[in-house]
């Protein structure tokens, strides 16, 4: 099939930047890579707030229309307690939120940042005011995670993007099953980083978390394109199966989303676009992002017009003419527990957490 560039299908806010450190009710650096959810019908964000020191908290924003009109909480809402968690001691940051039907919770996750490096925790809230810590589910370097918000054969999933050290290895989408939010197995590669001229080449990372479908699980991520002047972080998007969560049904080619603005261009580090979360207001789908980790944005698209393209984009993760080595180098799918397929792991080297 013949590519077609369908540009961004998403657009931006006319009042972007809609949060800035200005608006704060106390004195911080920047806020920026807001989580997002629907709260008793208003748009909630748990907003990443760094301080003075670099170390970063979660504060809550709250608006009727997702817009404007915010109500900022006058204190930080959950600080990193490196006292009785000390993967916590340089900061938290950059939380998905789900809501989890089945224990009537909000489950929060999250990157600390340890000692040892970023890595993946997890909390709950019923209020977005007191937080029960689980803790660290997994151990560095991991970033970029969110859990379903259901079981599947009986087990909760959580994505998340784990780095090696090794040189060569790429940052790839992983997935992983516990039977109790604490204790994090069966771990395999979901989303693959591309090569060579790709956008999304070598470092690709989750951004909001999924989003069910009728068509099936939607997936945001980011990819990472390193020039020899900069790095640029534009999104882009993938289908899953809604009954196996491992099986990828479509991905897109071409990125979503990217930065272009002048509050994307240039702030903390310049050409970043990064949404944390995203909501669904009617038929518009809306997302909500840091620019340039400076400033809180947003941009929307139609749902629709969403579901549309993704169905239209490729069954396969990377086209054949342009990396036939990939496909060669994935072996056969074997049959996984309880007769599922799940997808193969490329013989290429991966990476480990």
């Amino acid at each position: 099939m013949m590519w077609k560039d369908h540009g961004e299908l998403f657009k931006r806010n006319i009042k972007n930047p809609i949060l800035t450190v200005d608006d704060w009710p106390y004195r911080a650096h920047s806020v920026f890579n807001p989580a997002a959810a629907i709260v008793n019908g208003t748009t909630l964000l748990m907003v990443r707030v760094e301080d003075h020191r670099g170390f970063s908290h979660f504060t809550v924003a709250r608006s009727e229309n997702g817009i404007d009109g915010w109500e900022i909480d006058p204190e930080p809402t959950f600080m990193p307690d490196p006292e009785n968690y000390p993967e916590e001691i340089y900061g938290i940051e950059d939380p998905r939120i789900t809501y989890i039907d089945e224990m009537g919770k909000w489950a929060v996750a999250y990157t600390a940042f340890s000692d040892s490096g970023p890595l993946t925790a997890l909390a709950f809230t019923k209020d977005f005011r007191n937080f029960e810590r689980v803790g660290a589910t997994l151990p560095p370097e991991n970033k970029d995670a969110a859990v379903f918000p259901v079981r599947f054969k009986g087990k909760w999933a959580m994505l998340h993007r784990p780095v090696s050290g090794m040189a060569g290895a790429k940052a790839n989408i992983w997935i992983s099953f516990s039977p109790d939010m604490k204790y994090w197995g069966e771990h395999e590669v979901l989303l693959y980083a591309r090569e060579g001229g790709w956008w999304d080449a070598r470092k690709i990372g989750l951004s909001p978390q999924p989003l069910r479908t009728p068509d099936g699980w939607l997936i945001m991520y980011h990819g990472v394109r390193q020039t020899t002047a900069k790095a640029s972080y534009r999104l882009g998007l993938a289908l899953l199966d809604l009954e196996d969560p491992r099986k990828v049904l479509h991905r897109s080619e071409g990125w979503v989303f990217g930065p272009r603005e002048m509050y994307e261009r240039s702030g903390d580090v310049n050409d970043v676009v990064f949404p944390c979360g995203w909501v669904v207001v009617d038929d518009e789908l809306r997302i909500y992002y840091g620019s340039a980790d400076t400033s809180v944005s947003l941009a929307t698209a139609k749902m629709s017009d969403v579901l549309e393209y993704i169905h239209q984009c490729p069954e396969t993760q990377c086209p054949e003419e342009h990396c036939r080595w990939f496909e060669e180098s994935r072996r056969p799918s074997n049959e996984a527990k309880d007769g599922v397929k799940i997808i193969v792991k490329s013989k290429t080297p991966s990476v480990h957490s």
